[in-house]
């Protein structure tokens, strides 16, 4: 080629090279979407983001009626968008082709405001959060009650997130063929938190549908513990992978990779999340684990300043609370064995 003639003809796609920076017309105004297709995220897979339009759930997540035209679309995240993360239960705004036929591909420009955040960390020395899922108000503990054995410590680390993220939590109790729940309820008592026991051997009880029935709710816990079993009974077509768990460690394998969000027969969403080893709390505040028990919180606004509640405070008020009868010294236990599951570092 001689050094006369132009590198790429006229209709090489190379020769359109994107402008040099200060070539680029400088601008504050933002484009606007107003003709943007809103849907939710469903879940992700290498940095597809596959989204329900039409039908999805709102800001409360009570409609039920499935439109006629929804549908599912494929969207990748717009470059505008930069580091800000895209989760499972997000709001967003899509644009570019939004058929959801096979081998289309839309745009998310725009994420709009979470009303919850579920977030961890991978241990409670790690700064950086993971984000499990948007848009949720019910946080379901699931645990077995054998076969692997529950893990209470970790039970405790999961209902300080949900408090954490204004999440009501549910304590989903599985195999009670194989163990009695009695033991497990009562230590939960004091906190209030409601629950539902199912067998493997018996369709699931009624009133584990009306507490899911209208909300957005999360199932987490470890490996085993029949968490994809629920789903799959919960809604038929899931068809989410059952693991066993290991005759060896006592621990659940894997079988779930990705969240999803997931719309149940008789109104309401799940969130189905891969099972965890630990909850990480790097990122509670321990003041504002208070502000989840009111009656504590109201006593507490005796306590001196910089009073943290622990049972190692000399003046702390819950104490004088509990010795004139005013508190229940379990519920105040309870609560203390949550603050300190934040200083742990381990869930198990």
């Amino acid at each position: 080629m001689s050094s006369g003639r132009r590198r790429f003809e006229v209709d090489d796609h190379e020769s359109y090279a994107r402008p040099a920076r200060r070539t680029r017309p400088r601008t504050k105004q933002r484009p606007r979407y107003d003709d943007a297709t809103t849907g939710v995220v469903v879940t992700i897979d290498r940095g597809r983001y596959t989204c329900r339009v039409a039908g999805s759930p709102p800001d409360d997540g009570r409609n039920t009626d499935q439109a006629s035209d929804e549908r599912t679309v494929i969207a990748m995240r717009a470059r505008p968008l930069g580091r800000k993360s895209v989760v499972v239960g997000d709001r967003v705004k899509l644009v570019g082709d939004v058929s959801g036929q096979p081998g289309t591909l839309a745009r998310i420009v725009e994420i709009e405001e979470r009303a919850t955040v579920l977030r961890r960390t991978a241990d409670d020395d790690d700064p950086v959060e993971r984000v499990i899922v948007a848009n949720a108000d019910q946080l379901v503990i699931v645990t077995a009650l054998a076969d692997p054995p529950p893990r209470p410590r970790l039970i405790d680390r999961c209902l300080v997130a949900a408090y954490d993220a204004n999440l009501d939590p549910l304590l989903c109790l599985t195999k009670s063929d194989l163990a009695s729940a009695d033991d497990l309820l009562e230590t939960y008592r004091p906190l209030g938190v409601p629950s539902v026991v199912t067998r493997h051997d018996e369709e699931l009880a009624p009133v584990l549908h009306d507490r899911l029935a209208g909300r957005v709710s999360v199932l987490v816990g470890h490996s085993g513990v029949g968490k994809s079993t629920l789903v799959n009974a919960l809604v038929p077509d899931a068809r989410r992978a059952i693991g066993e768990v290991s005759e060896v460690t006592g621990r659940g394998r894997h079988t779930s990779t990705q969240a999803v969000l997931l719309a149940l027969p008789f109104g309401g969403w799940i969130v189905d999340t891969p099972g965890i080893r630990s909850f990480g709390l790097a990122h509670v505040d321990p003041n504002r684990l208070i502000e989840a028990f009111p009656d504590l919180d109201e006593v507490t606004k005796d306590c001196p300043r910089g009073c943290t509640h622990a049972r190692s405070e000399p003046e702390c008020a819950l104490d004088e609370a509990v010795a004139d009868g005013r508190l229940d010294p379990a519920r105040v236990e309870s609560y203390r064995r949550l603050l300190d599951s934040r200083e742990r570092h381990t869930g198990d």
